[in-house]
């Protein structure tokens, strides 16, 4: 990026992370318009609209909660582009629909279409996991997803009525699966950079 400095929209951000409705509400009636506009006049409804925006903001969600967004450049900016890719890939999809596309929309900037494309790699990496993790057996699911839920091992043992133990083993065991077939996959070493 040219420009690391952290945009004084971040605070957008971090109530995206935090749940913050009154963040939320606010985002929903300054950006949202604008996109909903978009997609109504590129061969979208106003559903196909609500649906791209609902997408997004549970992929920001994701990000921020992980760790991973620090804003750059106006989130106005970010998220619209990030919700007319999405639109355009759905176009793309059923690739019966035109599409119109006018220059002036907006603005890319180049710390705008890196965080775009951090963020659509972000995603891959969570579709990648999310597949991955739904091969796994009920049992080994069912003992990750505590573990990412509760503090410690032993909360876990108790949630699920076995030992402490066992719990370890069971969740290494289905690590060790998860980043085995995570790596194997065809996808991998292109969302590994």
């Amino acid at each position: 990026m040219t420009n690391n400095a952290v945009h004084p929209d971040q605070y957008l951000i971090e109530g995206l992370a935090n749940n913050d409705s009154v963040i939320i509400r606010s985002i929903y009636k300054k950006f949202v318009p604008k996109v909903v506009s978009y997609i109504r006049n590129n061969s979208g409804d106003e559903d196909q609209a609500q649906d791209v925006v609902q997408e997004i903001m549970i992929l920001l969600f994701n990000q921020a909660k992980a760790g991973k967004l620090a804003l750059t450049c106006p989130f106005d900016a970010y998220f619209f582009l990030l919700c007319k890719r999405k639109w355009l890939n759905e176009l793309k999809k059923s690739s019966n629909k035109g599409v119109t596309i006018p220059d002036d929309f907006i603005s890319v900037n180049e710390p705008t279409a890196e965080m775009v494309s951090q963020t659509e790699v972000f995603e891959e990496k969570q579709q990648l996991f999310d597949a991955m993790f739904q091969r796994l057996g009920e049992k080994c699911q069912e003992v990750l997803k505590w573990s990412f839920t509760l503090k410690s091992m032993e909360e876990v043992a108790e949630k699920l009525n076995v030992t402490y133990g066992y719990v370890r083993k069971k969740k290494s065991l289905c690590t060790g699966q998860l980043t085995q077939w995570i790596q194997e996959h065809s996808s991998f070493k292109s969302l590994k950079k």
